[in-house]
Order: C-alpha cells, then structure tokens, then sequence
C-alpha cells in the first residue's frame, strides 16, 4: 500500500462504497402490503389513530419495560409534545442541552419559554450534572437532556439535581435508542422522553416520524391531548376541544413500519456495539484518535462513533488531520458545529415570532433577554472532535479500511 496520502495525490485506501444501512427491508413489505390490502378491502383510506399506532406503542412499551406512548409525525414534534404536556408556566426558563438538533430546542421558545443553554460536560456532547445546575434560577421550571449520537448522559447526576430543585426532566432520546444506563433505558429517567423516528434514525417509521413516551399515565393522556387539537382524550362528560394545538398525529401505515422496525431495534443495537468494539480492538495501538472510554454500565447504542483527535501528538491541525482522513475515504463529519443551535440566526436574533423578539422581551420575563451562552466546553469538543458514520451494515472489511485508513494518516502526521 502507498505511503502517500490520498490528499496530496496518493491512492485512497477505501474507493469502494460504504454499506447503505438496507434499514428497510422484505419485513417491512410485506407489513405494508398486507396492511394495504386491508385497506382496499375494507374503508378505503389510510388513517391514523387505530389498531396500528396502538399496537406499535404498546410493543415500542413493552422494549421500555413498560409505561405509556404516543405516537407523533416528527422528532421535533415529540418534544414540543412532550413540554406541552407539562404544562409549564409561560416564560419561564428551560434548561437544554447547547449540542442538539435545532429541533431539540426549538419547540422551547414556540411554546413561550426561554431556552437557558447548558454546556456540555468537558470533552463530551452531553450536558452534564453541574452544567445543568449552573443555570438554574427561581425561573427555571424543566429540563431537556438530549443523549447525543447515542451515548446517554449522565441522568443519575442530573436526575439528582432535578429533585433537589424539584423539576421536571424531559429525555431527548432521538439519537439513543436502546441506549442503556446501568441496566436502565435511557427515556426511562425523566418524567417524558420524545424519541425521533425518521429514516436516519436506529428505527424508523419511514421519512419521518417520533414517539412521547412516559411512565406517568396523567402526562401521557396529557400529551395525547397536546398531539391531537386539544380533543379530551380520556376526560369525562368533556364537551369540545381543552387546548389549542395542532394536529401532530401520526398515521397507521407509518405505525405498520414502525412495527417491523421496531422487531429489528434490538439487534440494530448490538451489531453497532459489536462494530465498536471491533474498531476499538483494531485501533487500540493508535495515539491521534481516541475513542470515548467504555464505562462500566454504560451501554451506547451509538447513532454514530465520536472520535476525539489528539491535537498533541500530531503535526498539523485537526481540519487537515480530518480532511486527510476523509480524501481517503473514511465517512465523517469534520465537526458537529451544525448541532449548536444557540449560534444560529433564529437563536441569535430571536427570531421566533415574527420581529417581536418573543418570548425573550415579553415584560413578564424577568431574566436577562440578551443572555449570551458561551459554553467553552462546547467549543473545545467541536475543536477537537468528529463523528465517523458506522452502523449495523458493517463488516469485517469496513472495520480492517477504517483502521487502515486511520493507522495511514497517522503515520503521515504523528509526533
């Protein structure tokens, strides 16, 4: 093999595709056709609302260990259901994690509350115990915590903290599925968790979809509400619509798939450990990248692997370090800086509704409407960090061309 990189005009070790995930499968067809030959033969329309959503709840429930969930038409969606079912108090404080999905806090400021940014926890994604109680105040009324690329967070310490301030705990778990914490389910933690379903996602109800899902049978009645135009789900003698709201169901031929994918979760889940731990094997003797530590009772379920680079034992900088990596042919992503939402115009200006600068300058918020949210550990992490875009598909190969590729560009720019 050529010593020479792919960047400076050397050949790429890997020119081949990469595995597509094949997600979808004859499973899922065959759930489809004969879910649509039911509805040619019978009502003649694909609903939502039925025996499909219920089903595909209560079996997403049952890999829960139990509780209650809804079924929604976005990940975005779950959460603003999720926080809607809290009922909390306008213009109070949020506290949410600073690396999200603009979708992870974006449904904060939609429902009038002030999004309060939390760090991460040094060299890590996820917000941690003390980041989270730095910012809270008398105004603080819940917090989100997403689990990024699939890695939980640290929910015992920041559950711990939510008591001692009595608050309620909302899980963004779109990127964890099947994470595990000490034997427990991330989603599990908090009072609510919202869960994302797109087709990107460890299971999928196809181009789009999310659960709310809780233990507290109240809140969950309480979400179906908020998902469903206010209608009284399970309120007697109720008489019309008890809340404004939108429309934010999800159909049955979305469950249908959901439900075929749902039986592949849990080995989706153990392929993508068993290709980490293969790669951690075959690049265990490399000093530029380092993997994250593999905790005791700790399970990811890694939507994908973040790999840290040792800017210390290197010659050039991270980007270049990264490009070199990417020319040949290692699929990543350079950094996450895409997942700070708190540096993004809508954010910035406060740009939520229209030019008023809502929920920020309502005179019922009492905070400091200009907060600015620097999170330095944030910025060290997106620095020194990249994700590498594994999953279930790969095999031997995939995991000797990583390592390959890897081992080559350190051996180009190592101290």
């Amino acid at each position: 093999m050529s010593t020479e990189l792919a960047f400076n005009g050397g050949s790429a070790v890997r020119t081949t595709p990469w595995p597509g995930r094949g997600l979808i499968g004859p499973e899922e067809k065959a759930a489809v056709d004969a879910y649509l030959d039911a509805v040619i033969d019978g009502p003649g329309f694909i609903s939502y609302g039925g025996v499909e959503e219920e089903a595909y709840c209560q079996e997403f429930c049952e890999q829960m260990g139990g509780g209650y969930a809804d079924g929604v038409n976005s990940g975005t969606t779950a959460l603003y259901v999720a926080l809607r079912a809290l009922d909390l108090p306008a213009f109070s404080e949020v506290i949410v994690s600073a690396v999200t999905d603009p979708g992870g806090m974006m449904p904060i400021p939609l429902l009038n509350l002030i999004p309060m940014v939390a760090d991460c926890a040094p060299g890590l994604y996820n917000s941690g115990p003390q980041q989270v109680e730095d910012l809270i105040t008398p105004r603080t009324s819940a917090i989100v915590v997403a689990h990024i690329g699939g890695e939980p967070a640290d929910m015992p310490g920041i559950m711990a903290v939510a008591r001692r301030h009595g608050l309620p705990v909302v899980e963004d778990c779109a990127q964890a599925h099947g994470a595990k914490l000490g034997g427990q389910v991330v989603g599990t933690f908090g009072e609510v968790a919202a869960f994302s379903t797109m087709w990107g996602k460890h299971h999928s109800t196809g181009g789009q979809g999310g659960l709310v899902y809780t233990r507290n049978e109240e809140l969950y009645w309480r979400a179906r509400r908020a998902a469903d135009r206010g209608k009284p789900f399970n309120l007697e003698a109720a008489a019309g619509n008890r809340i404004a709201t939108l429309n934010f169901n999800l159909t049955e031929l979305a469950a249908v798939v959901g439900r075929a994918q749902l039986r592949k979760l849990p080995g989706i889940v153990a392929r993508r450990r068993e290709v980490v731990a293969r790669l951690r094997e075959a690049t265990a003797d490399l000093a530029s990248v380092a993997w994250p530590d593999a905790l005791d009772g700790v399970e990811p379920s890694w939507w994908w692997l973040r790999g840290r680079v040792r800017v210390e034992r290197i010659t050039c900088d991270k980007a270049t370090f990264c490009a070199a990596l990417a020319a040949e042919g290692l699929p990543i992503s350079p950094d996450y800086r895409a997942a700070l939402p708190h540096h993004m115009e809508w954010f910035v200006q406060r740009r939520v509704f229209g030019d008023s600068g809502y929920p920020w300058a309502s005179p019922e918020y009492q905070g400091d409407r200009d907060r600015q949210f620097l999170c330095p550990n944030a910025e060290e992490t997106m620095d020194t960090t990249f994700n590498l875009h594994l999953h279930e598909g790969w095999e031997e190969q995939e995991v000797a061309d990583a390592a390959q590729i890897l081992r080559k560009v350190e051996g180009a720019y190592g101290v």
